[in-house]
């Protein structure tokens, strides 16, 4: 017979052996291992689980990258969304969902040299390889060619996954929202592009988090100093990759990257240094005249891309002095976003000089409490996205509908709400309660539901206690906690004489209102 001893080691060397397995199986999916491999590990994970039996303990916590949001989150989560969603709509735009997963050959192709590894694979669905939808604009534009549509103004608010390493400092998740605003279809140069950062522009300020700034730039014009340059087309996104690391790395460390690590030809590499850090080093120009610096260089004044780029740039920025954002908009050659599917204007809008530690220590020499925020919204135009997808179907290449659209980084909008109303000590209301029904005297609760059903049929947000007999002091101070402007009070007295009593919350006022006129009563005060 085992002893007790003997028992406790077999456990732990269990324990063991399935911490091991898991972290295996880990790995295995990462890199995409056979699935029958990874279905046979897993069996024997599910083995060892067993013989431990009641034993097993359940790690309780939410995946890695992924958070519970509770009620004063979901409260805030609720009046970000509610401020973009009427942005979007008073710009006309209408929504639309899709599924949140796609059909692989849909997703595969469409984000670059480091997007396609963080696609989360689902395993075969009868037949159908499937994964999870990385973003909201390539099935946006799978929907427009599927359903033949030349024209659209639209706006989609959902969750996104990506099998990044998470950083949850940053508001970086692997579930997570993205809240897009596109306009597809034949227009003239650079309006949608205007309306698109006037829209930025406008849900940034009605946030209220503070200053925040735009930098703009063209993939033409990327192009165009690439070869003049000497950069290989072939090379073209590898490239972009490592220069679109210049707002968080140095450039020495981004030249160490692409000569000794991607082999980009040495001399090609230090061309390029002087016209992707023409903003940095030229920080008091102004964006047009930024451009005019651009084609006063030789090589890039003869540059027919880059030339074009320019006039099509300088355009935009008219439009943005009309809709009164251009002060907040920079041309930033170093802009260079390493998504595929881009073909025109590109641009990433930034909280200006914001660390998470904005509101909360900024004495503090922890690095993890400096860490900043990163860009709150990106796009740009994408014209052959949709153009791909008919092709594959077999569409003509003319029925092509050009893009343009902007995606807001929703989680770190949230979390910067939270630590915005975390530091002001804001009581952050959870709930729309605008009345609460409440009673002094014992027995009357059937009185309190009467009352309450009376105010939900006329549209009013109410609740009651769930006790037959409450005490007065803690319903009121049930409303004080949450921030609930009106009390009902009916007692034994307002029943005979017909009345109700109302009280004021914050002021401790109290009226004495007809039974029959509250509902009234309430509507007026509460518009």
């Amino acid at each position: 017979m085992s002893s007790a001893k003997e028992l406790s080691s077999e456990k732990t060397a269990l324990q063991s052996q399935i911490k091991e397995l898991g972290d295996q199986i880990r790995v295995l999916k990462t890199e995409k291992a056979n699935p029958d491999v990874v279905k046979e590990q897993v069996a024997k994970l599910q083995a060892l689980k067993a013989q431990l039996g009641d034993d097993f303990k359940m790690v309780l916590k939410t995946p890695k990258g992924t958070r519970d949001y509770g009620p004063k989150a979901m409260a805030i989560r609720e009046k970000v969304l509610k401020i973009i969603t009427e942005t979007f709509k008073r710009h006309g735009a209408e929504t639309i969902d899709t599924p949140v997963f796609e059909l692989r050959d849909v997703l595969l192709g469409k984000y670059g040299e480091e997007g396609g590894k963080l696609v989360f694979d689902l395993s075969d669905q009868g037949g159908e390889l499937c994964s999870l939808r990385y973003d909201l604009t390539v099935p946006f534009a799978r929907y427009v060619a599927m359903n033949k549509i030349s024209n659209i103004k639209r706006y989609h608010i959902a969750k996104v996954y990506r099998r990044d390493q998470p950083v949850m400092t940053k508001g970086r998740y692997r579930e997570f929202y993205q809240c897009d605003f596109d306009i597809a279809g034949q227009y003239d140069l650079m309006l949608p592009e205007a309306e698109c950062l006037k829209v930025v522009d406008e849900v940034l300020n009605s946030l209220n988090l503070g200053e925040f700034y735009t930098k703009l730039n063209h993939r033409l014009l990327l192009e165009g100093i690439f070869s003049i340059c000497g950069i290989k087309q072939s090379d073209f996104k590898t490239v972009c990759s490592s220069v679109d690391k210049l707002d968080k790395a140095p450039w020495l460390e981004v030249r160490a990257e692409l000569v000794n690590d991607k082999h980009i030809d040495e001399k090609a590499v230090d061309a390029l240094e002087y016209y992707v850090r023409l903003r940095e080093n030229n920080a008091s120009l102004g964006s047009v005249e930024l451009l005019d610096l651009l084609l006063e260089d030789e090589k890039a004044g003869s540059n027919k891309q880059i030339k074009q780029a320019v006039d099509e740039l300088k355009i935009l920025f008219e439009y943005l002095e009309i809709y009164g954002v251009s002060t907040r908009v920079l041309f930033d050659p170093s802009l260079a976003r390493g998504l595929d599917y881009y073909t025109g204007a590109i641009y990433e809008t930034v909280m200006k000089d914001f660390s998470f530690n904005a509101f909360t220590n900024t004495d503090s020499t922890n690095p993890e409490d400096h860490v900043t925020v990163g860009s709150v919204a990106a796009g740009g135009r994408y014209d052959k996205l949709v153009g791909m997808f008919l092709e594959s179907a077999g569409k003509k290449k003319a029925d092509d509908v050009p893009c343009v659209g902007i995606s807001f980084g929703i989680e770190r909008l949230f979390s910067i709400m939270e630590m915005k109303e975390e530091s002001e000590k804001s009581a952050g209301r959870t709930n729309e309660t605008e009345v609460y029904v409440a009673s002094a005297q014992k027995g009357l609760l059937k009185e309190r539901m009467k009352l309450c059903r009376i105010l939900w049929d006329a549209g009013i947000k109410s609740e009651f206690a769930y006790k037959a007999n409450p005490k007065m002091l803690n319903q009121l101070q049930y409303c004080e906690d949450r921030v609930i402007p009106w009390v009902v009070i009916v007692g034994e007295r307002e029943l005979k004489e017909g009345v109700v009593k109302l009280r004021n919350v914050v002021s401790r006022e109290e009226t004495d209102i007809p039974y029959d006129e509250i509902v009234n009563e309430l509507q007026n005060r509460l518009s």
